[in-house]
């Protein structure tokens, strides 16, 4: 379980998810089992310039390593210098984003629609590859639309360029993240290169992790939305792989220990990036910044309406603490999960 000379206990990995993936909660994933975890995506012409923002995201625990950064541009030449710069800031492996369906990063020419090129893919992969030293990898799509998938091609022009590994979203770009994921263009695309192939797209459980690689053959799983509320899906993956038992989901104190160390680490998180910042400010930034988290912790539980209806509310670590307690008691049916509650929709946390 090789991507370069980088060797992986496992083979399931947290998804570049933006606005997510953050040093805090690539910690706690990693923690619960995650083999790896990226990077949320990262400007190329942010890291040549800079920027503070695009800074803050190569913020990393010292035993995140190998320590993978994804990077997008359209053009070839930032991609390469966006690359360099990571690298002198400590990225072990680049990979490049070849699958973000956004518009505003679509319409720059990166993320996917810089993928309806097998050429320019190729030429972009060289470049990178060429500059920065590491080894380099991609996410694609399946596809610009459902007229135009061209996994294969790109995925072999990923490799013909140098890449060490190619990662499948099974949806077109016109998809976003609406319908159904693809798994066979992901079997399609395994048959296809002779580096690894990381599967995503719709793995919402550790079963569904574990069955798209035995339908697929793909050397790795990429689990996204799958992991928003809940990092412990890397302990029954990492159980699986050892041939042990599902181990039991968290109790209530569990859950409520984890949780409220993800607001601790969040509020050092945004402490480290802006020291002159007046800590109960930073307090209350790392709050807001986690209010997306708060909720997805809380998704799906009894109680979890009348949390959502005060997390705005929430400002501090000793407000979330009381919310807590307020509306999950130890020993309360709040807790339960609520089988009426409706599934994730699309939106924040959804992958780069």
């Amino acid at each position: 379980m090789q991507i370069g000379p980088h060797r992986f206990t496992g083979r399931y990995f947290l998804a570049p998810l933006a606005g997510v993936s953050d040093r805090p909660f690539r910690l706690l994933c990693r923690e619960q089992g995650a083999a790896f975890a990226y990077t949320e995506m990262v400007s190329a012409h942010g890291l040549i310039h800079g920027n503070g923002q695009t800074e803050s995201y190569l913020d990393r625990d010292p035993s995140e390593s190998p320590f993978a950064v994804q990077i997008f541009a359209a053009e070839p030449e930032a991609l390469a210098r966006g690359a360099e710069a990571a690298v002198a800031r400590g990225a072990d492996l680049v990979d490049i984003n070849m699958a973000c369906p956004v518009k505003k990063v679509c319409g720059t020419g990166a993320g996917a629609a810089l993928a309806r090129d097998p050429a320019a893919v190729e030429a972009a992969v060289r470049a990178v590859r060429e500059a920065a030293g590491v080894p380099v990898t991609v996410k694609i799509r399946s596809g610009w639309d459902a007229r135009s998938v061209n996994c294969v091609e790109v995925a072999r022009a990923a490799e013909a360029g140098g890449a060490a590994a190619v990662a499948l979203h099974g949806r077109t770009r016109a998809q976003g993240y609406a319908g159904s994921a693809d798994w066979g263009a992901i079997r399609a695309v395994k048959r296809a290169v002779g580096i690894p192939v990381l599967g995503s797209g719709d793995v919402w459980s550790a079963a569904d992790a574990l069955r798209m690689r035995a339908e697929t053959g793909c050397d790795f799983v990429l689990v996204a939305r799958g992991a928003c509320g809940n990092p412990w899906i890397f302990r029954e993956l990492a159980a699986a792989e050892r041939g042990l038992p599902p181990p039991p989901a968290p109790d209530r104190d569990e859950w409520a220990a984890l949780v409220l160390r993800h607001v601790a680490l969040q509020i050092a998180h945004v402490r480290r990036r802006r020291p002159e910042q007046d800590p109960e400010a930073a307090e209350r930034a790392a709050v807001r910044a986690l209010r997306a988290h708060l909720l997805w912790y809380t998704r799906g539980r009894r109680g979890g309406a009348a949390f959502r209806r005060e997390s705005g509310a929430l400002t501090t670590a000793a407000d979330v603490a009381a919310a807590l307690e307020r509306h999950f008691p130890g020993g309360g049916a709040a807790f339960e999960v609520d089988p009426a509650a409706p599934p994730p929709a699309a939106g924040a946390g959804d992958e780069a």
